[in-house]
């Protein structure tokens, strides 16, 4: 990605991790921000409680490896800048509602003209046309439009949405790919084009086994049961949750011992159909059996015996885990408002292009003499009057 040239004006964790993901691997990302911020900025939770905002965890993670200044689309002044600066990029990465940025003239079928290399990447809730497109997302919302919230917890409660917000990093990741893709395609034709992402479908995506059921077979995958063969769902033990499931190259005996219970020899447990059938007792014995073990000499146990097994990590677990540690996961930032901070950085391990942490992420308006005096030769005089006319 050296010397791609992307401009990120969106304002949401989908759109931002997008254009920091192409910034991670070697892209001059430049965010784009309203004078007053971007919304992500007053996203919690924010470093030592305090609502500053230069202090969003999310900002702070969302915008590494990006250079930052602000910028008023709203004003004439401010969209024949974001022209100027367009024409110089090679990618424009956008979270808009479809038909925003082309009532200000800005939009794709506009920047092409001047720009016929130029890749925007747009990123929403449900896409840019379709009879859902102007409607409002949310991660909950793209959750449940996306179906995985109907598989999602419980038979007899509500449908489940895990925690997080995992919809929207689907859609960054799937976002960089496909800016990547659209990249190579201009490189090979000098033609750039609009990629347009669906949250929603890439949630979709993650699907198809189960979407695939009803067609095929007139089925559909139900939610888990609350009781019955707890195996494939967290067990607790005597300091967390335990996870565990048959195969791996464990037999059922080396499972039996391992939970260290006669009765898991019996008959009744003998094959996977015996287990199912006697699911709640199976249950009863397992978790009686490890109630008062630890999890972390059990999961060393666990995997001598070749057997699926895992254990639910906490917070303060993962940023201390050993496997991640030894392989350069975790990074340390140095910002400029809040210090040092050890973040979760590399996604992906290049052998010919690493990683590289080259920047915190930018306070607000921070490369503004950099950007509009440096490279598009405004005045320091000037560039005073475009804040007075709230033009950046």
């Amino acid at each position: 990605m050296t010397g791609v040239r992307v401009l990120d004006l969106s304002e949401d964790i989908a759109g931002s991790f997008c254009a920091r993901l192409l910034g991670d691997y070697g892209a001059d990302v430049l965010k784009l921000e309203p004078p007053g911020g971007a919304a992500l900025r007053r996203m919690g939770p924010f470093f030592h409680d305090d609502p500053h905002p230069e202090k969003s965890l999310f900002f702070l993670l969302l915008n590494l490896n990006k250079k930052g200044a602000t910028l008023n689309l709203e004003t004439s002044t401010g969209q024949s800048i974001f022209r100027q600066l367009a024409q110089r990029a090679d990618v424009v990465v956008e979270s808009f509602r479809p038909g925003y940025l082309d009532s200000l003239g800005l939009g794709y079928t506009d920047l092409e003209q001047i720009n016929p290399s130029l890749v925007m990447t747009s990123i929403t809730p449900f896409g840019q046309h379709g009879p859902y497109s102007q409607y409002l997302g949310e991660e909950i919302v793209n959750y449940a439009m996306g179906m995985i919230m109907s598989i999602s917890g419980s038979q007899d409660r509500e449908p489940l949405k895990h925690g997080g917000f995992q919809a929207q990093y689907d859609g960054g990741l799937n976002g960089a790919a496909a800016t990547g893709m659209a990249l190579l395609y201009s490189d090979n034709t000098g033609l750039g084009q609009h990629v347009d992402l669906s949250v929603t479908e890439c949630v979709a995506s993650t699907m198809m086994a189960t979407q695939s059921m009803y067609p095929f077979m007139g089925g559909t995958q139900a939610r888990r049961r609350t009781v019955g063969n707890n195996f494939g769902h967290p067990m607790p033990c005597a300091d967390g949750w335990i996870i565990a499931q048959p195969g791996g190259g464990a037999t059922w005996d080396v499972i039996a011992d391992f939970f260290g219970s006669p009765e898991l020899h019996e008959e009744r447990f003998s094959n996977g159909a015996q287990r199912t059938l006697n699911g709640e007792e199976l249950d009863r014995i397992v978790v009686d059996s490890i109630k008062d073990r630890g999890k972390w000499e059990m999961f060393s146990k666990a995997a001598q015996s070749r057997m699926l097994f895992g254990l639910v990590q906490t917070p303060l677990e993962l940023a201390d885990c050993p496997q991640l540690e030894s392989r350069g996961f975790y990074r340390e930032v140095d910002h400029p408002v809040m210090g040092k901070i050890k973040v979760p950085a590399v996604l992906f391990n290049f052998s010919l292009t690493p990683y590289k942490l080259r920047y915190a992420a930018p306070t607000l308006g921070q490369h503004n003499s950099e950007v509009y005096v440096d490279d598009l030769g405004y005045t320091a005089q000037e560039l005073t009057q475009l804040r007075q006319l709230n033009a950046i």
